[in-house]
């Protein structure tokens, strides 16, 4: 079992307010340290675009990681089931670095817009955006720009990344909306 606490803010924690899990009623994590007295293994896990990394930071106190919790709101907090160790898990709107390089936006068997890892052609599929209309987007764009998508286009950094999500979200099919599937 895992408890996981939200976000918390520093009016809360120093209120030593208890943080609970949405619909469980289960004591959140800030309390649950608040109680321990012994140092906890502690473990920053990032979540990229595109990617993953783990790093231990070493064995804290419960102070000191409610002191990061606070000072990072965004993170998420987890602690394992035998009560040893908190995973911390940051989300970051960017690309590992063992991604950047070798990531790719293009279609998909079905039609959809997607980011790979490598080239399209490959199949690694890391994220799917959204299904394009292929037939409006083949009489709208120059064939040149179609070829590219289908080829994948190769990104390079978040700008670009954007930019192509921009370019192509003119030609996304809304969810509710039924199409026929393209044949590739």
């Amino acid at each position: 079992m895992l408890i996981q606490a939200a976000c918390v803010t520093p009016a809360a924690a120093a209120a030593g307010a208890a943080v609970k899990e949405p619909g469980e009623g289960n004591p959140g994590l800030i309390r649950i340290l608040q109680e321990r007295e012994e140092p906890l293994a502690v473990q920053l896990h990032r979540q990229y675009i595109c990617g993953e990394e783990t790093q231990p930071l070493g064995q804290l106190t419960s102070a000191e990681v409610i002191r990061m919790l606070v000072s990072h709101p965004e993170w998420t907090a987890m602690l394992s089931q035998d009560g040893q160790t908190v995973l911390l898990e940051q989300v970051i709107e960017d690309f590992s670095q063992s991604c950047k390089g070798n990531i790719y936006i293009g279609l998909d068997k079905q039609g959809y817009l997607s980011l790979f890892e490598g080239a399209p052609k490959k199949e690694k599929v890391v994220k799917t955006f959204f299904q394009l209309d292929v037939k409006y987007m083949e009489s709208s764009l120059p064939q040149d720009k179609v070829d590219r998508l289908s080829e994948g286009i190769k990104i390079t950094d978040m700008d670009e990344y954007n930019s192509v999500l921009s370019t192509y979200s003119d030609f996304a099919i809304p969810a509710n909306q039924k199409v026929m599937k393209p044949t590739y």
